[in-house]
């Protein structure tokens, strides 16, 4: 396939890696020095998008009027998701996007469902989630750890908002999930669930040892899109729900 990166920074050159090892082409890096404007020119397969929260919806856009099918793993712009599902819905487009592409932690996500099913009631626990990502992680908490908030709250009645505590523990009212966001120098991207009562603790955590599984993951996707219409997640791929 021929695939057009949109942002090239440590990300984008770890999908460029893992693309070019799967025999694809890479026919544009789209960074400061090669505006997106320029891939109408190309000819693209499946673009694949990485940059900030405040670019990812346009760049969605420019896709869909351009009809290249496009997998987002930018986070933290899905409260556009309507407008954006009404936009691909209008030119018949392509879209794949993920919070975390990689697929031990889609997994981790459905466990994380299931297990708060079975936690639903039991008052004597307490849920929380931690997660910790390196200093250049701009966004907190991740949108893997919103993910992961979700699903607790979709699956447990006991808790309906989330409070955010960075570099330490919120506080907590009844019916809130504590998410405390670490950011530090040269750590692995790792994220835990975590249940507490008097008498025990239930921890589950996923630890990424490298980029390699998010870029592996967003290459997965790029070639599941091809010659699809419509709007998709991990889930699709995986076929990890019931």
């Amino acid at each position: 396939m021929n695939i057009a990166l949109i942002g090239y920074g440590k990300m984008g050159k770890a999908i460029e890696q893992i693309a070019l090892e799967r025999g694809h082409t890479i026919v544009a890096k789209v960074n400061k020095e090669f505006a997106i404007s320029k891939l109408a020119e190309l000819p693209i397969d499946v673009a694949i998008e990485f940059t900030q929260p405040e670019l990812a919806v346009e760049h969605i856009h420019y896709c869909m009027q351009h009809s290249i099918p496009v997998v987002v793993g930018t986070t933290a712009w899905q409260e556009r998701l309507p407008e954006v599902e009404n936009m691909v819905s209008s030119n018949n487009g392509s879209l794949l996007h993920a919070s975390n592409f990689s697929i031990g932690v889609n997994i981790f996500f459905e466990i994380n469902k299931r297990l708060a099913q079975l936690m639903a009631g039991k008052s004597d626990y307490t849920a929380c989630v931690e997660e910790i990502h390196h200093l250049q992680k701009l966004d907190a908490p991740s949108g893997t750890a919103i993910t992961i908030a979700d699903g607790i709250m979709q699956n447990n009645p006991d808790y309906i908002s989330w409070v955010l505590g960075e570099e330490k523990e919120p506080h907590t009212a009844e019916g809130q999930l504590g998410i405390t966001s670490h950011r530090l120098p040269d750590v692995p991207g790792t994220h835990t669930v975590t249940y507490s009562s008097e008498i025990d603790t239930i921890s589950m955590t996923h630890q990424a040892h490298n980029r390699k599984g998010f870029a592996l993951g967003a290459v997965i996707a790029a070639e599941w899109l091809y010659g699809k219409k419509g709007i998709f997640t991990m889930n699709d791929i995986l076929n990890l729900t019931n």
